[in-house]
């Protein structure tokens, strides 16, 4: 039962994957794992968790299993990501309408900045990114980005979590609206990045002259040894 952070922490780097929510491995989520009593309540529970588990370095984040939320351990995360990134290209097409944004242009903006809260990233997406920062703080402030405004509408989370899915982007930490009395309330924002600047341009070097199939099957030999009763399509509907 997981009852802290440091508790859920544990358990993604022992497993190595860890959805949020229920999924085509009965028993395995927070949602299933937390104790009940903590899934929404006065005191902190895995909503709460997720920055200090990001923070830790130990964890990557995001909307990485069936467009819903999850961790994987950095040491699965280069295979997952070597997999992944060989069967999810970057579209470079518009298809969410009537946004007009595509998965390139958000990357890119990612990229310019290193890190963009959801908002920056929606006001930057309707504007011409011209200036890329030169080092990255999970807490500095974004710099004004001289821009042309464009008339853009729409949501950017179906590309945001097409590229989540893709492990292009994750999230780099969450950051809360400040009272008059200092206290932080409300849900957190989440702070975009890549998984090369959260972690390091090399972190895929691991994999270097493994092949996104091998990757795959590394992943799927692993999750065999965690769950021997559950069938490869169960765990491969996990994974894809």
């Amino acid at each position: 039962m997981l009852r802290s952070s440091d508790d859920l922490e544990a358990k993604v780097i022992e497993i190595g994957f860890l959805p949020f929510f229920h999924n085509s491995v009965k028993g395995f989520s927070i949602q299933e794992m937390v104790d009940p009593r903590l899934w929404f309540s006065d005191e902190e529970g895995p909503w709460e968790w997720k920055g200090p588990v990001i923070r830790n370095m130990n964890c990557a984040y995001g909307k990485l299993f069936n467009g819903k939320a999850g961790y994987v351990s950095l040491e699965w995360l280069p295979d997952f990501a070597n997999y992944r990134r060989a069967f999810r290209p970057v579209d470079s097409v518009v298809s969410d309408f009537p946004s007009g944004v595509t998965e390139k242009m958000i990357l890119e903006a990612v990229r310019a900045h290193e890190s963009l809260l959801s908002k920056e990233l929606k006001d930057l997406c309707v504007l011409t990114v011209s200036r890329r920062r030169k080092t990255f703080d999970l807490i500095d402030a974004i710099e004004p980005v001289p821009a042309v405004k464009r008339n853009r509408r729409g949501s950017l989370e179906p590309a945001l979590t097409r590229l989540q899915m893709s492990t292009r982007i994750v999230i780099a930490d969450f950051e809360y609206s400040i009272s008059r009395s200092g206290e932080l309330y409300g849900w957190g924002i989440a702070r975009y990045t890549t998984p090369e600047a959260l972690y390091g341009d090399d972190f895929l070097s691991v994999c270097e002259g493994r092949t996104p199939e091998e990757s795959y099957d590394r992943i799927m030999t692993h999750l065999r040894s965690v769950f021997p009763a559950v069938t490869d399509l169960s765990l491969r509907k996990l994974i894809d």
